[in-house]
């Protein structure tokens, strides 16, 4: 550690020095080469944040019209249907009615969107790129360009995905999971169809995932500050890291997949295409020999490790919330940390209990089954030590804590009821119902996204040096955590009465031909989470208007550390300069010294001599 300590100085020294030059060069550069093509890494963060928001309220526009579809289907959508017709063509939405192929599309790019271009975005590249650098002392990335490369892969991805709305055919149709032969064959009138398009944004996007986590890789290794122990780093960083060998490791099969799914699709190639296909009664003209099930591995061999992608982030921002607003230190930090480590190791050898269903032998399932079932085990210390630290502490309930302490229980259900998905024999009768759906959005909308919004609150300060608005930032926690149960809590209802997930009239006429009368429930449900939905929407209002007001008229903050914090990240000036820090700090203790007995205040900063 000392020769770290001492290559890290000199390193933190060499940055400084540049750094204060960087600072005085800095008021000649422009606009452009300041706020958009910049390199400095709060900049991207923040650009990474904006970004990943507007493709959250997306993805959020097309559940939305998804959910009138399902609440009434059939019936013209009010206002937007006239305006879907005139935008997409009388094709897919006549007199503002939803095709079953916007509905489709509509689906596919959702999932997409949330998950690929707003959760991990938001959750990895804008949360950690700003916070960091900053928590362990750094000036930078340790590639900056790099770093600016990735965020501009991210938007070219994105770009590309909502572009896939315009052409001829529309957007992909086959799932955010986009299955072959499914994915080649929705669209065969096309030759260049919505499909082509969303392969090229994930290869993208992956590439940019690829650049961003070996900069955070290289950046955590290498910069941290003299004094900065592995077991001095604030658990958001750990969270980060391991985050980033996840995107590492899990991403390249996935661009792969694409690549080879790219070439099914547009030269004739059977990566994934299986001999004799019929479509539309007639043999579809490919060489045959692939298969179907190779694209489901390399699918979920990222799609399961991408699910910690977005939780971990999540967990650690709601740690460094959780003891801040109690006044003490996490309980069991080091079992959190090796926790955090066993989650990564675990999650590669989870992936097929998505695939119970394509006729695995029991040996196999048995053994996805067991690794299912470990993986809960690190998850589950991690929430408990969540709960532990709140025991006996101070407790402030500001709004960041509000959304922190929401996200445990929420997180809790979405992991309980993903225990019966891990077993092959309730598997089988839950796959593709509404449960998958409740179990899932669990896991990432009341879970993954409060803490996200919890971290908004929290860090605002830093970033522009004003508060946001208490009050309202109470109102929009109380009606978010009420809309957000009533959407999904009754969706666990639906697929316990067998509802299928994919149906666009809510399941009304496989109900009705089948002569189900049990799912005349499950679907008068849908009515009234599609009112809670919307509703859900309009409770965003007051923290859209909240962030953009309080960046002019907000509380200014007294001091570079409003929240009496104790990592480094408070120790800037704020909002941190160019460089970050006045002059390179050097760690002396632990990152959660809250309350210790004999010490003056109730905090003692991490760079605080001992």
């Amino acid at each position: 550690m000392t020769g770290h300590n001492g290559a890290a100085a000199a390193a933190h020294a060499a940055h400084g020095a540049g750094g204060a030059a960087g600072h005085d060069d800095h008021h000649e550069l422009g606009f452009l080469r300041k706020y958009v093509f910049s390199s400095d890494h709060k900049v991207i963060g923040v650009q990474y944040g904006l970004t990943a928001l507007l493709f959250l309220f997306v993805g959020f526009v097309l559940i939305a019209l998804m959910r009138w579809q399902l609440a009434y289907p059939g019936e013209p959508i009010p206002v937007f249907g006239r305006l879907l017709e005139a935008i997409l063509g009388p094709e897919v939405a006549f007199k503002g009615i939803m095709s079953p192929d916007l509905y489709n599309s509509f689906g596919a790019m959702h999932g997409t969107i949330m998950v690929f271009l707003a959760v991990v975005p938001l959750a990895f590249g804008a949360f950690g790129n700003y916070v960091v650098p900053l928590q362990i002392g750094a000036p930078d990335m340790a590639f900056p360009r790099l770093n600016m490369a990735s965020y501009w892969c991210y938007f070219l991805g994105g770009v590309l995905m909502f572009a896939s709305f315009f052409i001829p055919g529309g957007a992909a149709k086959s799932g955010w999971t986009s299955y072959s032969p499914l994915a080649t064959i929705a669209d065969l009138a096309h030759h260049v169809d919505g499909q082509t398009f969303w392969l090229l944004g994930m290869v993208v996007l992956i590439t940019s995932s690829l650049l961003g986590s070996v900069n955070f890789i290289a950046t955590i290794i290498q910069l941290r500050a003299p004094g900065m122990g592995w077991m001095r780093m604030p658990f958001f960083v750990w969270a980060q890291l391991v985050t980033a060998f996840l995107l590492l490791l899990a991403f390249p099969p996935l661009e792969a997949a694409g690549l080879m799914q790219l070439m099914d699709n547009i030269a004739g190639t059977s990566f994934f295409l299986p001999s004799g296909l019929v479509v539309s009664g007639r043999p579809l003209e490919v060489s045959g020999g692939g298969s179907p099930l190779l694209w489901q591995h390399l699918f979920w061999f990222l799609g399961h490790p991408e699910v910690y992608v977005l939780i971990l982030p999540a967990m650690g921002i709601v740690a460094e919330i959780i003891a801040n607003n109690t006044r003490k230190p996490l309980f069991g930090y080091r079992s959190m940390v090796y926790a955090s480590m066993a989650i990564g190791f675990l999650s590669f050898i989870v992936w097929a209990h998505h695939m119970y269903l394509t006729g695995m032998g029991t040996k196999i399932s048995t053994f996805f089954q067991t690794t299912t079932m470990m993986i809960s085990i690190p998850s589950v210390i991690i929430l408990t030590s969540l709960f532990i630290s709140l025991w006996g502490g101070s407790i402030r309930f500001n709004t960041p804590m509000l959304f922190a302490l929401s996200f445990l229980p929420m997180f809790g259900i979405g992991g309980l009821t993903g225990l019966p998905l891990g077993f092959n024999a309730t598997d089988i009768q839950l796959h593709d119902t509404y449960y998958v759906i409740g179990h899932f959005h669990y896991v990432v909308a009341p879970g993954t996204i409060f803490a996200l919004l919890a971290g908004v609150y929290f860090w605002y300060p830093k970033v522009t040096g004003r508060r946001m608005n208490e009050f309202w930032g109470r109102v929009h926690w109380a009606t978010s955590l009420v809309f957000m149960n009533l959407v999904f809590l009754p969706m666990f209802v639906q697929g316990l009465e067998g509802m299928s997930r994919r149906m666009y009239d809510g399941g009304a006429t496989y109900a009705a031909q089948e002569g189900i009368h049990g799912l005349a429930l499950a679907i008068k449900l849908n009515v009234g989470i599609s009112h809670a939905a919307w509703l859900l929407g309009l409770a965003q209002i007051p923290f859209v208007i909240n962030f953009f007001w309080s960046i002019r008229h907000g509380e200014k903050v007294v001091g570079d550390n409003p929240w009496e914090a104790t990592t480094l990240d408070w120790a800037t000036p704020t909002p941190p300069p160019h460089g970050n820090f006045a002059s390179p700090p050097v760690v002396a203790r632990g990152p959660y010294e809250y309350s210790f007995a004999g010490r003056k205040g109730d905090f003692t900063p991490q760079n605080q001599p001992a």
